[in-house]
């Protein structure tokens, strides 16, 4: 029998799912059937009518991922609105730059905290929900190409993206046993919001796109496909592994 990308019947919790690397993939993860519960800050409309054209039921959760204050109360409203959370993809994210003599706590804190921290405590309320409901899950945490490599002017994405690696590991090390798989996608020169300050750096922007094998910086669409994959059945064996999705940036 072929592996299923079937989403149906399945919920997915996807965090900063209003624009960008989130509203591709809760767009594709609907397009392969699953319900979505959207978590953020602002008013995700777009995707609200994307995915609700598609036939899927959508719920927003409004919420600062700044700390962990509102995690439970997130997970909670998931289950009150939708039934159930299957899929968990961590992709809210923030990122500061400043030099590294100039970097300082705030810069350092305001990152690691929405990239790491809260990613973590997310990540354990919802396997707390699947273990009680006695059944497995799927949670897709979003690295980066800063999980691989330095970068400059960004000590505290490096240092969080870096950081991501290692907790997707030690997490599916423990909770693989439960049947909980986690994974992660390290998606590459995205454009997004967060990377519009390179896009817009001429010097910058030629570097890059001349180490980009596909030629072109990643749409978020590009995303929906690893997503899917990892979120489904057919990825029920792949456990801590990471998929860059980078258009060739680490084989150049």
């Amino acid at each position: 029998m072929s592996p299923s990308f079937d989403l149906s019947g399945k919920v997915a919790l996807v965090t900063g799912a209003n624009t960008g690397l989130g509203q591709g993939i809760a767009v594709a993860l609907a397009q392969a059937g699953a319900d979505i519960a959207a978590v953020g800050r602002s008013a995700p409309s777009d995707t609200e009518a994307r995915v609700t054209a598609l036939g899927r039921r959508f719920a927003w959760i409004e919420a600062s991922l700044d700390t962990i204050a509102p995690v439970q109360g997130v997970v909670d409203a998931a289950l009150e609105r939708l039934g159930r959370i299957d899929i968990l993809v961590n992709n809210a994210g923030t990122i500061r730059r400043n030099d590294a003599l100039d970097f300082t706590e705030d810069d350092w804190d305001a990152v690691v905290g929405v990239n790491l921290k809260t990613l973590f405590f997310l990540s354990q309320a919802v396997a707390r929900t699947l273990v009680a409901a006695g059944r497995g899950g799927k949670i897709i945490n979003i690295a980066s190409m800063l999980s691989f490599q330095g970068g400059i002017r960004v000590a505290s994405y490096t240092a969080s993206k870096s950081g991501v690696l290692g907790v997707t590991r030690l997490l599916a090390n423990e909770w693989a046993s439960k049947g909980i798989n986690v994974n992660a996608i390290a998606p590459g020169y995205f454009a997004t919001n967060n990377t519009e300050a390179l896009r817009n750096d001429e010097a910058r922007n030629a570097a890059i796109l001349e180490r980009i094998p596909a030629g072109r910086w990643g749409d978020p669409s590009d995303l929906g496909g690893a997503a899917v994959y990892l979120a489904s059945n057919a990825a029920d064996y792949v456990h801590g592994a990471v998929l860059p999705v980078d258009g060739g940036w680490l084989a150049r």
